[in-house]
């Protein structure tokens, strides 16, 4: 069975789009490979999260998934600072990481711009760490979005760099999980975009029923259709296309039957979407909520994958020493 392994931001709350993208992706995956999700704590430490806000974040985003269907029996869910072996394999790939090729990553340049009194030398080397996170369970495949392919490609490197320089034939070199065009694509509701954190737009599995009427309502739209059977703008599409997903299919043609004649109204759409995502949401909200008030399932989830995730990291690091030639003398 081949193996994947993909990282977790926890930058806390999941919205609509994480769902229907990483989330169901992950769902399916772990029915068919052998995969190794983990929450990357260490990545996030580049930012200078509070103590109090790292661990919460950790712990909301660990909830969310475990809420959302990701089940510890049938995948190794741990988090990336449990596993002492991934922060020593951090070490002996940067000794073969050159500055030029790190300085030279998109993603690290965009980061030095935005926040030009922080460039640490995390940023510098977060495509080592993100090599060691996947090599060291040897992955074979990984799920990345466009952001992450660049530093995919350096972990393809500095696994294949590290196999000429020992001669052997030891990292697997990992390969992009594809997922082809069954991707849903989940709109942000300012008319524009996708779903995400960073731009505002979002509806999150842990809003109350309050917070997500509030937010649909004040979605972005247009002044109404002026023919029948016209174009729809992208905003009214974006609804849309949030309706068709969290709706029945008899609400879906209403109101785009509404649409078509002109005889559509904004607010009263709006207000059975909200009613229709509190309805997709409040199990998930439920289950989230109780997930994180049990702080022996969440102890329990986390010690066993730091042992699953262990036995698949202590093999590699033990054999890299061998192939580098850092042996016991006793």
């Amino acid at each position: 069975m081949e193996t994947v392994v993909s990282g977790i931001r926890p930058t806390g709350n999941l919205h609509l789009g994480n769902y229907f993208g990483a989330v169901r992706n992950f769902l399916k995956m772990q029915e068919n490979y052998n995969c190794f999700f983990f929450i990357a704590d260490y990545h996030s430490l580049t930012t200078h999260p509070t103590p109090e806000d790292l661990h919460e974040n950790v712990k909301q985003v660990l909830a969310e998934y475990l809420a959302s269907g990701l089940d510890p029996e049938k995948s190794t869910l741990y988090i990336q600072s449990d596993l002492p072996e991934v922060a020593e394999l951090n070490l002996l790939l940067s000794m073969n990481a050159y500055l030029g090729e790190l300085e030279r990553t998109t993603s690290f340049k965009e980061k030095a711009r935005k926040q030009p009194e922080n460039v640490n030398a995390g940023l510098l080397t977060y495509p080592v760490l993100m090599a060691a996170d996947i090599i060291i369970h040897q992955a074979s495949k990984v799920p990345v979005g466009k952001d992450q392919e660049q530093n995919l490609e350096m972990t393809r490197k500095f696994a294949g760099r590290f196999n000429r320089m020992y001669k052997v034939n030891y990292f697997t070199i990992p390969q992009p999980f594809n997922f082809g065009d069954n991707l849903i694509k989940i709109p942000g509701l300012d008319g524009t975009g996708k779903m995400g954190k960073s731009e505002g737009n979002g509806i999150y599995l842990a809003d109350d029923p309050k917070a997500i009427r509030k937010k649909v309502m004040r979605a972005v739209t247009d002044s109404g259709p002026t023919e029948p059977n016209s174009e729809m703008s992208e905003p009214v599409r974006n609804l849309f296309t949030l309706l068709e997903v969290v709706s029945t299919p008899d609400t879906v043609e209403f109101f785009r039957d509404k649409y078509n004649s002109c005889e559509i109204r904004y607010g009263d759409l709006k207000k059975q979407l909200a009613e229709d995502i509190i309805k997709f949401t409040a199990p998930i909200r439920e289950r989230i909520n109780e997930i994180k008030a049990d702080e022996a399932y969440l102890g329990k989830v986390v010690k066993m994958g730091k042992e699953k995730a262990h036995e698949s990291a202590s093999k590699t690091i033990k054999e890299v020493r061998e192939i580098i030639g850092i042996k016991p003398f006793f």
